[in-house]
């Protein structure tokens, strides 16, 4: 027996499921709407560990969903902000070469904001730097001062105030565990209770992967999480950056790299840098969830990808582990900055969509189903565009909304026959590969383990040698081991 009935349920209470519940409300105002969240709050995963940046959508290729959705995204968040008195600052950010072989890339970047419209770029000169950021360097920038910073936390917080005023619920602590849709409706099972209901979608960030796959789609990703790691400056340090100092992002790796950003709580955040999570919820190096990490090393796409981008995932380690490198990149940027002004930050954990190939899927990924929609991949700029991306989803919605009826499903289960065979034959892949995979990742904890506690020892008590040495051969041995056992992985077929 159910003990709720809603026209429309929204699984996550991320500020994407707020915002397309905002937009539903807009175009449905009578309508029976809930949103599920497993967690004691909302925002608590990618929204409430975000840098709070409002991007202007220069990265994005011409075309893609991001770029569509950015540039309209970033005037509706600052419309947002402004007409709540949110907190909301226009500071500007410069996007930094350092050498000539980023020049080409940084003229690109012009041209793509050019292309999405994005208002008042510049490209300027070593003068114009220090006139904008007076402690920064660098050999040419492009500046964007629409850029702008704001607390998504808060944003979301009054997302939800406004989504229940609208006559919603938002139903917390309430763990999606399964469903089953039939022409009309979907059952949702949850840890507080059966939900009956017309329209799903899924909202579900970091797990939207598994709750598609529960419903009957077959995604073509997976999710893999990606720690970000953050320092913070000093306070006496607050005032050193005027607005957010970037890097030229490597084109080849979807992150934007080590930066300098200020933000609404009046403090400056230095990172991320971009390492494995062990778990989805890996916000600390020592979280460890064991399905989670076999879910992540079995993927055929995963392996790909490690082959692939092995040497930059062993610096980011490195990174992770070491304050010197990290503050290494900070000094391209700030030469002035030294280790003592930094201390220890916060993290974050990206879900990062990676299809079966090995490439990273850098654009936002839906799927409809049967009564259902499924955001499987919502990457930076989700939530400068959420307001955006929930027109978006609403839009799609309608069509259930209105009560017409699918054309492609007639009957879907959680576990269809089909599916049922083929988790039969992961399950016992799966068996047989927990012992070979526990051996793997026990001897690669263990290289890294000597590897790292060496050079911290030899380091902080020692001759500095040794970590010199790796500092020269950015981790050579440890990279050839490793592309080795990847390659391995990939001729077994993994």
């Amino acid at each position: 027996m159910t003990q709720y009935k809603f026209d429309v349920t929204i699984i996550g209470a991320g500020i994407i499921g707020l915002g397309t519940a905002i937009s539903i409300l807009k175009k449905h105002p009578k309508i029976k709407l809930a949103i599920l969240e497993k967690d004691q709050q909302v925002a608590a995963h990618q929204t409430g560990h975000n840098s709070g940046v409002i991007h202007s959508g220069i990265y994005y290729k011409p075309g893609s969903l991001k770029a569509k959705f950015c540039v309209e995204g970033r005037a509706s968040m600052a419309k947002f902000c402004v007409e709540n008195n949110l907190q909301y600052e226009k500071c500007g950010k410069i996007i930094v070469a350092y050498n000539q072989e980023e020049i080409p890339r940084l003229e690109v970047l012009m041209k793509r904001g050019n292309a999405n419209l994005v208002q008042g770029l510049e490209l300027i000169g070593p003068e114009r730097i220090r006139e904008i950021e007076p402690n920064a360097v660098g050999l040419k920038a492009l500046y964007a001062p629409n850029t702008a910073i704001v607390n998504y936390s808060e944003v979301s917080e009054l997302f939800a105030k406004n989504i229940k005023n609208n006559g919603a619920e938002i139903l917390l602590n309430s763990k999606f565990l399964g469903s089953e849709t039939f022409n009309n409706s979907t059952i949702i099972n949850t840890s507080n209770g059966d939900i009956e209901t017309k329209c799903v979608i899924n909202c579900a960030g970091l797990y939207s992967d598994r709750v598609a796959k529960s419903m009957g789609i077959k995604p073509k990703l997976r999710i893999i999480p990606f720690r970000g790691e953050y320092y913070s400056l000093i306070p006496e340090k607050s005032d050193l950056i005027n607005g957010l100092i970037y890097p030229v992002p490597d084109p080849q790796f979807p992150f934007l790299g080590v930066h300098l950003t200020k933000n609404v709580k009046g403090f400056i955040e230095a990172g991320p840098n971009a390492v494995l999570a062990f778990s989805r919820e890996g916000y600390r190096k020592i979280d460890f969830h064991p399905y989670d990490i076999i879910n992540t090393i079995t993927y055929p796409g995963f392996v790909k990808f490690s082959i692939k981008n092995l040497k930059t995932g062993i610096m980011e380690i490195n990174r992770s582990f070491r304050k010197n490198i990290f503050l290494k990149d900070l000094q391209k940027m700030v030469p002035s900055l030294k280790s003592s002004d930094l201390i220890k930050g916060g993290s974050g954990v990206r879900a990062q969509a990676i299809a079966s190939d090995g490439s990273m899927i850098d654009d936002f990924a839906i799927e409809m189903g049967n009564r259902s929609i499924h955001v499987l991949n919502a990457p930076s700029p989700g939530a400068t565009s959420s307001l955006i991306i929930g027109d978006y989803i609403a839009d799609l919605a309608d069509d259930f909304i209105n009560d017409i009826p699918p054309k492609d499903f007639e009957y879907s289960k959680s576990l269809d026959t089909d599916q049922t065979d083929s988790q039969n034959f992961n399950i016992a892949m799966l068996i047989g590969m927990v012992g070979f995979a526990s051996l793997l990742f026990a001897l690669i904890t263990a290289i890294g383990a000597f590897f790292v506690l060496r050079a911290i020892y030899i380091y902080e008590w020692g001759d500095n040698s040794f970590t010199h040495y790796i500092d020269t051969c950015s981790f050579e041995g440890i990279y050839f081991i490793g592309k080795y056992i990847c390659s391995f992985l990939g001729f077994l077929g993994f």
